[in-house]
């Protein structure tokens, strides 16, 4: 069967419209800002709003984005496999309205934090105070303690949630409009 020239163009202008349609989407959810290490990506998302203002006081916001801590490092495609389906994750809870009040570290998340802290203060862990080399799975059988069992609230206070930051002041993202349309909207 073949097309006639009339079909291939409607054809030709639906594809376009709806792939142009997807990636202006995707540039309305701010889904670039995903692809950098920039720490106010995160807070694209409300819920992520008291997580990014305790961080942005600590003192790991020197030093630290939260990709050091929160994606593991082995390897590049490690990293962005565990970041891309974590990020789904995220999607998913917000999509269904599932999201806790308080948002806590689930286990693969836990192992991938833990490995990132002893990647970070190696020398402190091994050289000063000779803790030598634990993982999260084995403080999970009780064979040694987690890092945060003793660092509670590093780098984020403690419990976090909307409520508890009420006036938390996070970097609000740039409007996704452009300017053309910003200046009509006058």
């Amino acid at each position: 069967m073949t097309l006639s020239k009339r079909q291939k163009i409607f054809i030709s202008v639906v594809s376009g419209i709806i792939v142009g349609g997807g990636l202006f989407f995707l540039y309305l959810l701010r889904a670039h800002t995903y692809l950098t290490d920039e720490p106010s990506a995160c807070v694209n998302c409300h819920i992520m709003s008291p997580y990014y203002a305790t961080w942005m006081h600590s003192s790991h916001s020197r030093d630290a984005t939260c990709n050091d801590c929160h994606v593991p490092h082995e390897n590049f495609v490690r990293k962005w496999t565990f970041k891309g389906m974590d990020g789904m994750k995220h999607v998913a809870a917000f999509l269904t309205s599932s999201e806790p009040q308080v948002i806590q570290a689930q286990s693969a998340s836990s192992q991938v934090i833990m490995n990132n802290c002893i990647r970070c203060h190696e020398q402190l862990n091994t050289e000063f105070v000779k803790t030598g080399r634990i993982d999260y799975m084995m403080s999970e059988v009780g064979k040694g303690k987690a890092c945060w069992d003793c660092h509670r609230d590093v780098p984020h206070g403690g419990k976090n949630s909307l409520s508890s930051t009420p006036d938390a002041v996070v970097p609000l993202p740039d409007s996704p409009l452009p300017e053309w349309l910003r200046k009509m909207k006058r």
